[in-house]
């Protein structure tokens, strides 16, 4: 049985694009180096020395938007395509989980 079909990704200029890929890529980045849920310094060290490409890298996403005149985020949009891509899984790794009971 094949998976359910996901929603279509709104419709993005190419930079939009850019920017949320890399975006995710840092929030994947960030998860990975986040003491409350790593498991070994290696992978985080490893996270940790990615990042700053990737950061880099966003900068440069937004930099090009702003250059071509794209000088408003469309947050409705964007939100969206972080819906269809994950985005809200993704970034809760960032977060401290909540306390277990003892």
């Amino acid at each position: 049985m094949l998976p359910p079909e996901l929603p279509p990704l709104p419709a993005l200029t190419c930079a939009e694009g850019e920017f949320i890929d890399r975006y995710l890529e840092v929030i994947d980045l960030l998860g990975r180096i986040n003491p409350a849920r790593s498991n070994d310094t290696y992978s985080a060290l490893r996270a940790a020395q990615a990042l700053a490409g990737r950061s880099a890298a966003l900068r440069d996403a937004l930099a090009l938007m702003h250059e071509r005149g794209e000088r408003q985020l469309h947050t409705t949009t964007l939100a969206r395509a972080l819906r269809v891509l994950d985005g809200e899984r993704r970034a809760g790794r960032i977060t401290v989980p909540p306390a277990t009971a003892s």
